[in-house]
């Protein structure tokens, strides 16, 4: 089974939160908060700040606290996600577009609205847990989900108690 582990970010300030628009293989485009994969001999929080800075140009000084954790079971295509969100606490810079990987072609701060308007067509494991974490301020903080099906285009996403 293939595993990876993701870090993500809520950044906000007073024009709303950060997200990016994610260029992807298929030529799709979907939006989520920063982050990105931890590497080999990372911690989820320095993979943060290198795909923070990388994806947006923003260096993050402090991370504030852990918002929520994903956990996402791919089963007919034998891959298991995990995900750890952390809140920034400060960051400096202007938003640069400058991905080395060429995903992230734009970043918007956004209100809640238009947060869920640019979260529609996203994967619901990235959605669901932004918003609630919007909404209700950490009420929750784990989010566990099975999909079935060999395409992500046209699998089936469940959300499970764990």
């Amino acid at each position: 089974m293939k595993q990876w582990s993701v870090a993500s970010s809520v950044l906000s300030n007073g024009d709303g939160y950060l997200l990016v628009a994610n260029r992807r293989r298929n030529g799709s485009v979907d939006w989520s908060p920063p982050g990105g994969v931890v590497d080999d001999g990372e911690t989820p929080v320095e993979a943060l700040g290198r795909e923070v800075a990388e994806e947006t140009g923003l260096v993050v000084d402090s991370w504030d606290t852990e918002a929520y954790n994903i956990e996402v079971r791919f089963i007919d295509l034998g891959m298991h996600l995990t995900v750890v969100t952390m809140v920034a606490g400060g960051w400096t810079g202007d938003i640069v577009i400058d991905d080395p990987d060429g995903i992230v072609e734009e970043a918007l701060w956004c209100d809640v609205a238009q947060c869920e308007e640019k979260l529609a067509s996203s994967p619901r494991w990235v959605r669901e847990p932004f918003l609630a974490h919007l909404s209700d301020h950490g009420s929750e903080d784990s989010f566990f989900y099975d999909v079935r099906g060999e395409k992500l285009a046209t699998a089936q996403v469940e959300r499970v108690d764990s």
